[in-house]
């Protein structure tokens, strides 16, 4: 009876992804440990390009030059397939690569503030195609042809991107993006200095076990659909939802740890996004201005957010915000009845102010604002249930009674 043929051992992804992770923790200094992660999953979701619906972008942005983020590009080249590194490329340029016959590259676009930054222009065309290409299918309509002889033809625009920049990036790009906020290296953080001619190798190494690995999972990932962690939904979900399928297949610790990693940077960037004052309003305004409040004068409104730190509402375009861009902002949204939202008179002992009402936000504070943050026992909500239960109104956050009675006491001056 002769031997069976050997089989070829199962490749442990779990450790493998270790073994890549090493390896950026070798040359790169990332702000988190969440970033490790995210970046090490990408790494082999690009490997996985023709199984997914969806790729995931990542952004290696800072305010300084010198922060790694070049850096990240380099290893991040040496670990995944068909790697094309471009610093500025026309749009036309792009739709051709991705449709070239040796296969979906991998795109690294480093100095990206350049195309995107406040002396590149618009690059329309080149933001299109980052935008459009995070989707499967995803086509532009181009003109082919020598001369006078044009045809429209159909570009495909699929393809992992990572990206490398100083300062920000488009909004729609950043909503499509894992954001990754790199600094520059404090005296205690080291890491090994690269040499492409001796570290490429390497890289090419774990480039193609990862190759192999993803081989074989490659019908599992176009199958899969991962659980998304509480909070995380639409475009965030969209983006984390291949790193989440790697993580699964990979096993151990990843699946874990590729959760805590999303929560974390989603959370960050949703922090950290400037791009949108308007939910930065409506979320302050809920949080720290209203507090469980069921009505607020506007300059009472006013007064608490220009007393914030670190906000912008004491300088937008270099002047305070003012009762005419507050109800600029808050009228781009609606009501529950559909309605935009707009101050209300209401009387007080004071007077008539103008003002806003809890009822009146509370639609769009459900739909945009990031979940609220836990309240204690000792919060402005807890003080204003105890001014419903017959405390003065003074104990009530910024003095305003948590009522529906038209003729509450505002012992506060009271403007216009």
């Amino acid at each position: 009876m002769s031997d069976p043929t050997p089989t070829t051992p199962a490749i442990d992804g779990a450790a493998l992804l270790e073994d890549v992770e090493a390896f950026h923790r070798r040359f790169n200094i990332f702000p988190t440990e969440h970033a490790y992660t995210a970046v090490t999953l990408w790494d082999a979701h690009a490997h996985l390009i023709e199984a997914l619906d969806g790729t995931a972008r990542i952004a290696f942005l800072s305010p300084e030059p010198g922060s790694g983020k070049s850096r990240a590009l380099e290893i991040i080249e040496t670990l995944t397939p068909r790697a094309a590194t471009t610093v500025n490329a026309s749009a036309n340029a792009l739709f051709r690569l991705v449709a070239a016959d040796a296969g979906t590259p991998t795109l690294l676009f480093d100095e990206i503030d350049t195309v995107f930054g406040p002396k590149a222009g618009g690059n329309e065309e080149v933001r299109g195609f980052l935008n459009s290409g995070y989707r499967r299918g995803a086509k532009s309509l181009r003109c082919v042809g020598e001369g006078s002889d044009q045809k429209a033809g159909w570009f495909d625009s699929f393809c992992a991107v990572a990206m490398a920049g100083l300062g920000s990036l488009p909004d729609t790009i950043l909503t499509r993006s894992v954001i990754i906020r790199m600094r520059k290296k404090a005296p205690n953080e080291k890491c090994e200095p690269y040499r492409r001619r001796i570290h490429e190798k390497q890289g090419h190494i774990l480039r193609d076990r990862l190759a192999e690995w993803t081989a074989t999972i490659h019908d599992q990932i176009a199958e899969a659909w991962p659980e998304m962690p509480e909070g995380v939904s639409d475009r965030p979900a969209d983006v984390w939802e291949p790193l989440l399928a790697v993580a699964d297949a990979a096993g151990g610790h990843w699946p874990e740890r590729a959760r805590a990693a999303c929560l974390e940077l989603v959370n960050a960037a949703r922090e950290g996004d400037d791009s949108s004052l308007g939910i930065r309003l409506l979320t302050d305004l809920r949080d720290k201005v209203f507090c469980g409040a069921d009505r607020m004068p506007t300059a009472v409104i006013l007064e608490c957010l220009l007393a914030m730190d670190d906000s912008p509402w004491a300088d937008l375009d270099d002047k305070p915000i003012t009762p005419r861009t507050l109800a600029r902002m808050l009228g781009d949204y609606v009501t529950p009845a559909n309605k935009p939202i707009k101050p209300r008179t209401f009387r007080t002992a004071s007077g008539t102010p103008k003002g806003y009402h809890a009822e009146d936000l509370a639609d769009a504070w459900m739909r945009y604002c990031p979940p609220p943050p836990e309240k204690s026992a000792t919060s402005a909500t807890s003080a204003t249930s105890q001014v419903s239960s017959g405390e003065s109104v003074a104990d009530s956050p910024h003095g305003i009674r948590n009522t529906t009675d038209e003729t509450a006491t505002l012992p506060l001056p009271i403007a216009g």
